[in-house]
């Protein structure tokens, strides 16, 4: 079965961004959709699609997320089902949540084999909420491919004290977003921000760090 996308942006933009959702929230919902809104918005093209779970919720099915890595064969299928449909040009990877953990498993076997540029992940899930213990950050020591990391400084799934003493590769810069939640999104009468403002720095930021970063090196 071929992988379903929902695209935004221009089939022209010279860098296309594949996003996978969170695990509880499917790839139209109201975040997701604010987030590939914004990123075409800065002039990528945007594919969003869904894991099978999260696709057979539209048809009653109500299943469970499956456990993270289980699903990393989708997320390579959905690249190769993306250049198929004739997706040329740069490609950067990432997602919501678990979606941007997925991507995190997949993107070394794919950046060595030139097949993306990049890794973008919003509000990464470092270890579930209340339990600081159980860290997800053992594949994240080693990565190779240029990665940017936003999470919002009330994110519940890893703090910024936290993060700091997590050891990651130095492939992997981190995009602090005040205030902002596990969604990045702020309260506008604390932070002054709006989220908004936040998705348009994830934008600008994946512009000026990765879209420039891998034209210069391929």
């Amino acid at each position: 079965m071929t992988t379903h996308f929902l695209f935004d942006g221009f089939d022209t933009a010279p860098v296309t961004i594949l996003l996978a959702h969170g695990a509880g929230a499917s790839m139209d919902s109201p975040s997701m959709t604010a987030t590939a809104k914004a990123l075409a918005a800065t002039g990528f093209q945007v594919a969003r699609f869904e894991f099978h779970y999260m696709a057979a919720r539209r048809y009653g099915h109500r299943k469970p997320p499956p456990r993270a890595e289980t699903v990393n064969p989708e997320y390579i299928k959905a690249i190769a089902d993306l250049r198929a449909r004739g997706v040329t040009g740069k490609l950067i990877i990432g997602g919501k949540s678990m979606g941007g953990r997925v991507a995190s498993m997949v993107a070394d076997e794919m950046f060595a084999k030139g097949e993306i540029a990049g890794l973008v992940c919003l509000g990464y899930p470092f270890h579930p909420p209340g339990k600081p213990e159980q860290l997800r950050t053992k594949h994240l020591a080693d990565l190779k491919t240029p990665t940017l990391i936003f999470q919002g400084t009330r994110d519940e799934f890893g703090t910024k004290d936290e993060v700091a003493t997590y050891g990651l590769s130095n492939a992997i810069e981190m995009v602090w977003l005040e205030d902002g939640d596990h969604d990045l999104k702020p309260r506008k009468a604390i932070s002054g921000f709006s989220t908004g403002d936040h998705l348009k720095t994830v934008s600008e930021t994946i512009k000026a760090k990765l879209a420039h970063h891998s034209a210069s090196s391929s």
